[in-house]
């Protein structure tokens, strides 16, 4: 499971004419789901999501996280994350998740950060969708769960 991780002033996604999601302060996150994907990577980006100090102190210091902050997530999954442009002109998107099992494991993952006691909002999945935001920092974060170190 890739993430890709904004700190925002403000974010919103619309289907069509829709806002189907937005938040002020928090954290935008792009979640890409690789086809091997299982719950135990679930956990894993969302806690670590939850759990990042990348809000400032009084200090100026990224000591806080999104809770601290009473911040709240954006998700949008995005399957383009697991393109792969090594060969050609066209990505290959072989390692994303079929369809099915990429809904089941966002739902899995927006339900996890809910658990975790940070408000939830989310874009729409497999439609096509305007993403805006307010990047603050800015302060953009990957994370990869087949990377995780204790």
């Amino acid at each position: 499971m890739r993430a890709v991780i904004q700190r925002v002033s403000q974010a919103e996604v619309q289907a069509g004419d829709e806002t189907v999601g937005s938040i002020a302060k928090g954290l935008l996150v792009l979640l890409g789901v690789r086809h091997d994907d299982t719950l135990e990577d679930v956990r894993y980006i969302a806690s670590k999501l939850v759990n990042l100090r990348i809000f400032e102190d009084a200090q100026g210091k990224m000591n806080r996280d999104v809770c601290d902050q009473q911040g709240a997530i954006l998700a949008v999954s995005q399957f383009t994350l697991y393109a792969d442009c090594r060969k050609g002109r066209r990505p290959s998107f072989t390692q994303a998740a079929p369809p099915a099992l990429a809904r089941d494991l966002y739902d899995a993952f927006v339900t996890e950060v809910g658990q975790l006691g940070v408000p939830v909002a989310q874009g729409c999945f497999g439609a096509h969708m305007t993403v805006s935001l307010v990047n603050d920092g800015p302060v953009t974060i990957i994370l990869e769960s087949r990377e995780k170190n204790g």
